[in-house]
């Protein structure tokens, strides 16, 4: 019996089969592959680092291993390597850089704090109880302007820093696409997977009004190049083994260990008595989470309450001698 390949994603928004973009671009990958798959909506943890994952038999590749999804698809699972051939090209390293640091880095940026984090809160939140939600937003809001060094000081250079490094990331990327089909010998690659994603969650999720919109929208064949993706991949009828597949109950991949090379205990249906123990103590794991964001919320403002005390305090002394 052929074994049954399941991609763990988060849900759909925006007309995309997972709002995520690091779900879809592994989605794209297996799409390019040509890989038969289901989908499988992970609803009870989206903040989770593992999703996306790729379930394969006895094994699974979680996000959050080596270099991401699509280096675990490709080594440790056994899907068929697109960049075989490609991956020694000169331009190579310097394409792979642009995406996965300055393009990466304004898509997070705009999600979270450039559109006001409307799009954001929509693809992670907006399934999770209103307050808990909007907790795990401001939270996550806070992370992305600590990675950034971002503070009131320098808001306006920092957000000017990462849309000049996005408008030469997309120069760049136009410039190597041409008129071709894909960014290398005119055939699918990873990086092909990662800026489709990339653009798919822009010109779909990010508003009209979006600066990252705007700038990308500057590049003609960047957006034919990302219409003709949805138009092949994503708008074209899904054949069954790629229908997706709903699942709230996150009982099973809780359990999974972090090694995609490693043989795991899939549980079958028979493992009813877990999901009925997990569905009644779920209702507790969100009240001890709720309880634990509360607590870093009211740390983390205390603690920027006392910085803001001592600033104060240090302008009353006087250090003339």
């Amino acid at each position: 019996m052929a074994e049954e390949n399941t991609l763990v994603v988060r849900k759909p928004c925006f007309g995309l089969p997972t709002g995520c973009p690091q779900s879809l671009s592994a989605y794209i990958y297996l799409k390019f592959a040509q890989i038969s798959f289901h989908l499988d909506f992970h609803l009870n943890h989206p903040h989770s680092d593992q999703i996306p994952y790729f379930e394969v038999g006895d094994c699974v590749a979680y996000n959050n291993e080596k270099e991401g999804i699509i280096d675990c698809l490709k080594k440790d699972v056994g899907v068929v390597d697109l960049d075989r051939g490609v991956s020694s090209l000169p331009d190579w390293i310097s394409t792979k850089a642009i995406l996965t640091t300055w393009l990466a880095d304004a898509l997070t940026y705009e999600l979270w704090l450039g559109c006001e984090g409307s799009s954001a809160y929509h693809i992670y939140y907006s399934d999770l109880p209103w307050p808990l939600g909007k907790i795990l937003f401001r939270k996550k809001s806070h992370w992305v302007k600590l990675k950034h060094g971002i503070t009131n000081d320098n808001a306006e250079v920092k957000k000017e820093e990462i849309y000049e490094r996005a408008k030469s990331a997309y120069v760049a990327l136009s410039n190597c696409l041409g008129e071709q089909n894909y960014l290398f010998e005119n055939r699918p690659s990873s990086l092909d997977a990662i800026f489709l994603a990339h653009g798919l969650v822009i010109l779909q999720a990010l508003p009209e009004s979006s600066i990252l919109r705007i700038k990308f929208s500057e590049h003609t064949n960047l957006v034919r190049y990302v219409q003709q993706c949805k138009t092949e991949l994503i708008e074209a009828a899904p054949s069954p083994s790629s229908a997706p597949q709903f699942h709230t109950n996150a009982s099973s991949s809780a359990s999974r260990s972090h090694s995609s090379s490693k043989p795991k205990d899939k549980p079958k249906r028979e493992k009813t008595k877990e999901e009925k123990t997990f569905k009644r103590k779920a209702k507790y794991f969100v009240v001890a989470q709720l309880v634990a964001v509360v607590v870093f919320l009211t740390l983390m403002t205390t603690f920027d309450d006392t910085e803001v005390d001592l600033d104060d305090a240090d302008g009353d002394f006087d250090y003339d001698e």
